[in-house]
């Protein structure tokens, strides 16, 4: 493990950031939100909370923009084509922030940036063409003549929520697409990183998006709850924990949302599976972003005849990842969030050891950085396997055979993605069919996502889909025009 630096970062003051309000940079009015270096564990920078007036601004505003009508299709699509550009030049501010306030490696706050220049490349290219369908009327009785269409309308003002672990890129997912559909939005980022959410906003605004249809505030839990309970808002876009979305859902009443919640992520790697390939993907799954993803593999289900050489050669890999200092070069795993999280990491890898896991790599800490960790022979009552971890922590269970495997993940309460490695396509259809959650990707991980493809949850992980042309449609309404020949004939006066 890399020790922290003495000298090679500038110390000084926290720098304050301004929050958006109706597209104004803004101090804000409420308590100063402290933003640590996770790392260094040092003052980074200082964001303000938004007061009730400055809240009051930003709904009045957008509601008001709403109402007045968004810019044209064509105009929204350049608008978020010049803000992938921007984002492209301005790509090394945004991986400084997100090694900062995320503590993020360099690999993973690279790669959060070129994941956010596609989703905000494909929303400017969705916008161009959201359009309705033809309606068949004729083919009914008695409706000869009539012709009907669908179109897409904004919902309106969308309340998005966002967490620590994607602060770009899940930003970009809310605010890309809904922009997109003509609607404005107000952003709460996590307290966490709101800097880099702040960071996008700028270069929205720089790309010509309409200053009112964009507010960014940072606020406590109970005062977004409140925003919830708006009529100003129409549609709440969240994501972040079980607990959250839950509480979220019963304030939220008849209003229209979509929730990525929590999950257990499991990978399921059967003996016919190409080692070579699967275990590299296995492993940066299990410890990019330090385990902070909510399709982070926890569990990874081998098939028994190859339990003790994936056990050798994952300990190997395991073993050799650099951890550390974010910014170091070469580091793989960095610190989590907290240095609490850490700590609450440790507590459970050493409770797994206490009731009889066998640690094959890591179980360590060092302030906030927690060693990637290897664990087998976890039971199902250890609370590595009855919890999200949501560290670098990965527990191998084996497996007799793939109904087996299957039953084990449809027994959580989640259903958020699996992954399958398997040479058999009768096997992946198996698993395609069996298995109770979002996605189902053979010969990837859990963790495998495209920004284009529709992403999300069933069970106690959530509903509606993310993926710029899917969340496009969850947050537009569909809206039924029909049209009836006149009576008049053609002809008469």
């Amino acid at each position: 493990m890399t020790a922290p630096p003495n000298t090679h970062l500038a110390r000084g003051s926290p720098v304050e950031h301004p929050l958006v309000i109706a597209g104004e940079r803004r101090p804000g009015e409420g308590p100063p939100v402290l933003v640590l270096d996770r790392f260094l564990l040092e003052p980074w920078a200082i964001v303000r909370t938004a007061g009730p007036a400055q809240c009051e601004q930003a709904l009045a505003r957008a509601h008001a923009a709403v109402r007045a009508g968004a810019p044209s299709p064509f105009e929204r699509g350049r608008i978020l084509a010049r803000a992938a550009r921007l984002l492209e030049e301005r790509a090394p501010a945004f991986v400084a922030a997100m090694q900062a306030e995320a503590g993020f490696t360099r690999a993973d706050a690279e790669g959060e940036v070129r994941r956010a220049v596609q989703t905000l490349a494909l929303s400017g290219e969705e916008a161009r063409r959201l359009t309705g369908e033809m309606l068949a009327l004729e083919g009914a009785p008695g409706q000869e003549g009539r012709l009907g269409f669908t179109i897409r309308v904004p919902v309106g003002v969308v309340l998005a929520i966002t967490p620590f672990n994607a602060p770009l890129n899940t930003v970009a997912h809310k605010i890309a697409p809904a922009f997109a559909a003509g609607n404005a939005v107000v952003l709460k980022p996590s307290s966490s990183t709101p800097v880099t959410a702040l960071l996008l906003a700028e270069l929205l605004l720089d790309a010509g998006l309409p200053p009112p249809f964009l507010s960014v505030l940072c606020l406590s839990g109970e005062a977004a709850l409140g925003l919830v309970e708006d009529p100003r808002v129409r549609f709440v876009a969240f994501t972040g924990s079980t607990a959250t979305g839950l509480a979220i859902q019963r304030r939220a009443g008849l209003k229209r949302t979509q929730m990525e919640l929590g999950s257990i992520a499991f990978t399921i790697l059967c003996a016919d599976a190409d080692l070579d390939a699967a275990l590299p993907k296995i492993v940066n799954a299990a410890y990019r972003k330090a385990g902070q993803v909510c399709t982070s593999i926890q569990v990874l289900l081998v098939e028994e005849p190859i339990l003790r050489t994936v056990e050798e050669r994952l300990a190997e890999r395991v073993r050799a990842l650099a951890y550390g200092d974010p910014r170091a070069p070469g580091t793989v795993v960095g610190p989590l969030i907290a240095e609490s999280e850490a700590r609450r990491v440790e507590s459970w890898i050493a409770e797994a050891v206490a009731q009889g896991a066998r640690l094959l790599a890591g179980g360590g800490r060092r302030g906030p950085v927690v060693a990637p960790t290897l664990l087998a022979d976890v039971r199902p009552e250890m609370r590595v396997m009855r919890e999200e971890v949501f560290g670098p922590v990965l527990c191998l269970v084996p497996f007799a055979h793939l109904g087996e495997a299957i039953e084990r993940v449809n027994a959580t309460p989640y259903g958020l993605a699996t992954g399958i490695f398997t040479d058999s396509l009768d096997r992946a259809l198996v698993a395609a069919r069996g298995l109770e959650v979002g996605a189902v990707h053979v010969n990837e991980t859990s963790s495998s996502r495209v920004d284009l493809m529709p992403y999300g949850g069933c069970k106690a992980s959530g509903f509606g889909r993310e993926g710029p042309r899917y969340a496009i449609r969850e947050m537009s309404e569909e809206r039924v025009v029909t049209i009836a020949p006149s009576r008049r004939r053609r002809g008469d006066a």
